[in-house]
């Protein structure tokens, strides 16, 4: 039933959304920020909570500003993101620029058949980032993903995730497939989003945005085990429905490199990042559920 509810009413309506002309979305993307926001209050404690944690040295109305604007901003990618059902390649391509620079390193590593680890955040649209890239590069993108509990909506951005070529893969077969196109001489970039909640036993511990924070260090593993350079995608939005991408070279050699080094710098990467534009980072997650331990890395 849910999956024919799901095909009848639902996809139907997300695809006729996704034909809003960008000049529209705004209004839509205004009303849904007063549901979401002043209507439902859809996470509104766990955002004013990550903000005023993450910068105690503002004031209590420029928290409430912050939110105000991540909400705008969210309703936005919301509409964003429907949009790449029926998006072409050439409009995703003019509302996601990636940098000459960024361009000039796909060249270098696609002519050395050399693949890298590229971590991203919750900046930005991350979909389009992720989705645009194989639009500047030849070299297959290797995407890491949680499935989502819903089959049909994992299915659906299963299919958009995938629609240039991209290699979408679950986080526990990635270290296989890798390992699979490594050994057949193929290069590819893995993509990782790697500022979600992590464990707090088996993660490596640092400070982020003010706090003691649990990290992934999956793409330090990555890295070390292939012997493989390391960068972090900067995302930047330029005017609204633009965004701009370039890569920060967080280690191009890896070997001599101490244990959770490479991770500190990707997350000092990222935090530069969210503090240039705080507002265009995914506040809603509840980034800080977990405790450090008596005994950790710091």
């Amino acid at each position: 039933m849910a999956k024919i509810i799901f095909h009848i009413l639902i996809y139907p309506l997300l695809y006729f959304i996704s034909l809003f002309p960008f000049w529209f979305i705004p209004i839509p993307s205004f009303l849904l920020y007063l549901l979401i926001y002043r209507i439902i209050g859809y996470r509104k404690k766990v955002v004013m909570n990550n903000l005023k944690n993450s910068f105690p040295q503002k004031t209590e109305k420029e928290i409430q500003l912050l939110t105000k604007q991540f909400y705008k901003h969210f309703a936005d990618v919301i509409f964003e993101t429907i949009k790449l059902i029926s998006m072409s390649d050439k409009e995703l391509k003019a509302h996601t620029v990636y940098t000459a620079h960024a361009q000039e390193l796909f060249k270098e590593f696609v002519s050395k058949n050399l693949s890298f680890v590229a971590v991203l955040g919750h900046c930005g649209n991350w979909e389009w980032v992720a989705t645009a890239y194989q639009l500047y590069s030849t070299q297959p993108l290797l995407g890491v993903y949680h499935p989502l509990s819903n089959k049909e909506f994992d299915a659906l951005m299963l299919k958009l995730r995938n629609r240039n070529g991209a290699i979408i893969t679950p986080m526990q077969r990635v270290y296989r497939k890798l390992i699979e196109l490594h050994s057949q001489q193929k290069s590819v970039v893995v993509g990782l989003i790697a500022d979600q909640a992590a464990p707090p036993e088996s993660s490596y511990w640092t400070t982020f945005l003010n706090q003691d924070t649990a990290v992934f260090n999956g793409a330090e593993t990555m890295a070390y085990k292939l012997n493989i350079p390391l960068m972090y995608v900067h995302v930047k939005k330029t005017k609204r429905f633009y965004y701009e991408v370039d890569l920060i070279n967080v280690s191009e050699k890896v070997s001599g490199k101490v244990a959770g080094e490479l991770t500190a710098a990707h997350v000092k990467s990222l935090e530069k990042n969210i503090l240039i534009e705080p507002h265009l980072w995914l506040w809603t997650h509840k980034r800080w559920k977990h405790k450090k331990p008596a005994q950790s890395n710091i």
